[in-house]
């Protein structure tokens, strides 16, 4: 019983916070571009992240496959996997520059030419 109140007080407590917040925001991001902007940055990080997630995944078994079958090869494997690792990331830091790029550089700029 002592768990179930002491976690319903931290729910309770982590909402009123969520809307002691949401005032401040709403009056710092004025027509809303902002936010937009800002979401599309961290959509577009989010899905590069978790597709290269997925090809890393899909290198690595591979590479373990293939010395698990062939154990002679596990040099080359594992240098060949290591680079692919390095471009497959590559990936997300590209997005993530991108999203930066987004956020701080052009949006003054942009938010001028609009007159916001």
């Amino acid at each position: 019983m002592k768990r179930v109140l002491s976690l319903a007080v931290l729910f309770l407590l982590t909402g009123v916070a969520m809307a002691f917040a949401a005032e401040s925001t709403q009056a710092a991001l004025g027509n809303g571009f902002l936010g937009m902007v800002v979401l599309g940055a961290c959509l577009g990080v989010g899905v590069a992240a978790s597709g290269c997630g997925v090809g890393m995944g899909h290198c690595v078994r591979g590479a373990c496959e293939g010395i698990a079958r062939n154990p002679e090869l596990s040099g080359k494997l594992t240098v060949t996997m290591i680079l692919g690792l390095a471009f497959i990331e590559a990936l997300t830091l590209y997005a993530l520059v991108l999203s930066f790029y987004l956020v701080f550089a052009k949006l003054p700029a942009f938010m001028k030419l609009i007159g916001a």
